[in-house]
């Protein structure tokens, strides 16, 4: 197998073989995942999104560590590396009925949220530094706010967050972690930084709006044009999620100054800005 890096027509698109990162077998409160790592520097945490951690993910993630730091990536579903396909409707209804997560409305926080938190902490110990960026994506896009309830999280940011499923409204949050959050961001000055394409039908301005009342002035929330998107996305972004939505991963256009090109480095600057002290 070869490595891709996103373009061209989905017939010849090739699994990620991720010969770059180290696999890790991390156990925290007994409970083991694989995570993949690569660089140096300062810990950020990069969740995968729906169906798994793709090549289009492994290329963010590439960004990340290439940006100067020490990139960890959760396999928290899916199969590792490969290529986003129709069969990817079985991963979502998989985690869609697991105890790890909460995917509507009235759930409450996932509760796989509390591994990734204990995931930042052991990060911060390793990799040292004024603390750790949380990114999330898509079905796990709120995680990373979940996650700024340790104060190892200092950096989080939110793309496109699809949770709850059935709620364009919710947050994917218990009343508790959302009082606990709203406080730390006013103790910490912790600010928060969010992507959304305008027409997505998975998350909507409601989501943001939510977040926004949640969070206020902390809560900085950018909207590209859906015409920005990738048209060609993998067979799972074309045939299943059929909306723009991955602003940095599978929509995202790989050419200089396209917006999709810069929100990625402005997702960089922030964790550079963040981190760095």
């Amino acid at each position: 197998m070869s490595a891709d890096n996103g373009h061209g027509d989905g017939a010849t698109r090739r699994d990620d073989p991720m010969t770059d990162f180290s696999r890790r077998s991390v156990e925290i409160a007994g409970v083991t995942k694989t995570v993949y790592v690569a660089g140096s520097g300062p810990a950020v945490v990069l969740m995968p999104e729906m169906p798994g951690i793709s090549p289009d993910v492994l290329r963010l993630a590439r960004w990340v560590r290439d940006a100067g730091f020490t990139v960890h990536v959760p396999s928290l579903f899916g199969l590792d590396g490969a290529h986003p396909g129709a069969e990817g409707v079985e991963v979502v209804r998989r985690a869609c009925v697991s105890a790890e997560f909460r995917a509507f409305a009235g759930g409450g926080t996932s509760p796989v949220a509390a591994w990734l938190r204990g995931l930042a902490r052991r990060a911060h110990e390793e990799c040292g530094g004024p603390g750790v960026g949380a990114v999330g994506l898509c079905f796990t896009g709120n995680f990373a706010l979940a996650m700024a309830l340790d104060p190892a999280v200092i950096a989080p940011v939110v793309n496109h967050p699809s949770l709850p499923l059935d709620d364009p409204g919710g947050l994917e949050l218990s009343d508790e972690d959302a009082r606990a959050l709203r406080e730390r961001v006013t103790r910490d000055r912790l600010k928060v930084l969010a992507y959304r394409f305008d027409n997505d039908r998975w998350c909507t301005g409601q989501r943001f709006a939510a977040y926004r009342a949640l969070l206020g002035d902390a809560f900085d929330g950018r909207v590209l044009p859906g015409d920005s998107a990738r048209t060609d996305p993998p067979p799972f972004f074309r045939d299943v999620v059929g909306t723009p939505h991955s602003v940095v991963t599978a929509h995202l256009v790989d050419e200089e100054g396209h917006p999709t090109v810069r929100a990625r480095d402005e997702i960089l600057a922030f964790l550079r800005e963040r981190l760095s002290g």
